[in-house]
């Protein structure tokens, strides 16, 4: 029964990556009939302007990028979007360059010089079409005066490290940043810009998807602050970066523009996909496959190691008294969970952890099996999407003198599932809509 469950996650996972494919959900929402171009449910005339240029960044981005292309043809003038590495397209009009992620590199640094110097170029006749998707935030740095990459990279492991949720990571990043929290909409103004997003946030929030280069932001100097004070890391932060918040708390820098800025006014916002999409389409797959099956939540946050408790005490009553719902039953999960990591870890990431802590508290309990993958085929600074972990797993690995607690208090997941040969590993699927977990309960 345990190969058929994986089978079957399987399968539902494929479907959940085929739903937010990123190429057919611009197509789903942008469509050109002569000098119309319907994007949702508005409609530009194309002869209102003189240029339409493309720029845009993230893991999903060249596929929507190709979408673009195709949709526009000989009337996309030019374009730029940065990926990262290995998550490239060959394009004809649009200039794809690859950066580093989650940490930003010089690679990253040029690119984004590179949007913003053609958002610029847009005047008040022209077309700014924007594509983002999840990752384009650490894709575009453009640190402020007097900051560096090195400054930006340091505060961004800081963050990482400690646990940081993506909207507080991101208040921080947008407030070191030329291009992030609106940047990019004051770059263009006054051309009119279209932004297209894949999120891979939770509850579709626009100012963080991608740090909201187009987005009005709502947080604050204050507020970027208080998230470096609550993890502990006001002497660990670069000093220069401290400057930066100090100065925009006592009013000698710039905030990030807000919802009534008049760099707004041409701006509209449409989320082409979101884990929601994703679920619904794994929910189809397994209900197809004979599976009961409920959806609840697209909105799992918190300690990885913490949501994977309440995951399997679910799936655990389930399989004792059939309640939510009646076995075979399937239940499906999403969202983006964190780890804070102690002074000592080996590898993994956020999936892979869940996926440990899951198999420890399902220990004895062996028929169900749970899968959990990152949706853009990448879990932390690993090659594995994700990893399953059933009932026996934790008996499997002590067969091969594993200690699966030990493993999980050092944070080291990957090394844990490798031995057993558990790894989920796609490669690239040129998608981001945050996370998959999938709990088969026979």
């Amino acid at each position: 029964m345990a190969s058929r469950a994986r089978e079957d996650l399987i399968g539902m996972y494929r479907a959940a990556l085929a739903a937010v494919d990123p190429e057919a959900a611009v197509h789903r929402h942008v469509q050109r009939q002569g000098d119309r171009l319907a994007v949702s449910d508005r409609v530009l005339d194309l002869d209102a302007f003189e240029r339409v240029f493309l720029l845009g960044a993230g893991k999903g981005t060249a596929p929507m990028a190709k979408a673009l292309e195709d949709i526009l043809g000989e009337r996309l003038s030019e374009g730029v979007v940065v990926v990262k590495y290995g998550h490239g397209l060959p394009l004809k009009r649009v200039q794809v360059l690859e950066a580093a992620h989650p940490v930003p590199d010089a690679a990253g640094v040029r690119g984004t010089e590179q949007m913003l110097e053609l958002a610029h170029r847009a005047g008040s006749k022209d077309l700014v079409i924007a594509a983002f998707s999840g990752g384009g935030s650490a894709l575009t740095p453009a640190p402020v005066p007097p900051l560096t990459l090195e400054h930006k990279q340091r505060t961004t492991a800081l963050l990482l490290a400690a646990g940081a949720t993506i909207q507080e990571m991101n208040a921080v990043r947008k407030h070191l940043s030329r291009f992030k929290g609106g940047g990019l909409a004051r770059a263009a103004a006054p051309a009119s810009v279209v932004t297209l997003l894949l999120s891979d946030v939770v509850g579709d929030p626009l100012d963080v998807i991608a740090s909201g280069p187009t987005a009005p932001d709502p947080s604050t100097y204050e507020q970027c602050m208080d998230v470096i004070r609550r993890y502990g890391l006001d002497d660990k932060i670069p000093e220069e970066v401290l400057g930066v918040l100090r100065e925009g708390i006592e009013g000698r820098r710039p905030e990030t523009p807000k919802p009534d800025d008049p760099v707004f006014e041409k701006v509209f916002h449409v989320v082409v996909a979101n884990n929601m999409a994703a679920l619904g389409a794994a929910q189809e797959e397994a209900t197809r496959r004979g599976y009961r099956t409920l959806v609840l939540t697209s909105r799992l946050e918190g300690e990885a190691r913490e949501a994977a408790k309440v995951i399997a005490a679910l799936a655990k009553e389930v399989a004792s008294s059939g309640e939510p719902v009646e076995p075979p039953a399937c239940l499906l999960f999403g969202g983006e969970t964190t780890v804070t990591l102690g002074n000592s870890f080996g590898r993994g990431g956020r999936n892979q952890e869940l996926a440990l802590a899951c198999a420890l508290a399902l220990d004895g309990w062996p028929s169900i099996t749970v899968l959990s993958a990152g949706t853009d085929g990448t879990d932390g600074p690993t090659d594995a999407a994700g990893a399953f972990a059933d009932g026996q797993t934790v008996r499997r690995a002590a067969r091969m003198g594993m200690d699966a607690r030990a493993f999980l208090d050092r944070h080291d997941a990957y090394a844990f599932f490798k031995a057993l040969g558990d790894l989920v590993i796609t490669g690239p699927t040129r998608t981001n809509v945050m996370d998959f977990i999938g709990v088969v309960i026979p």
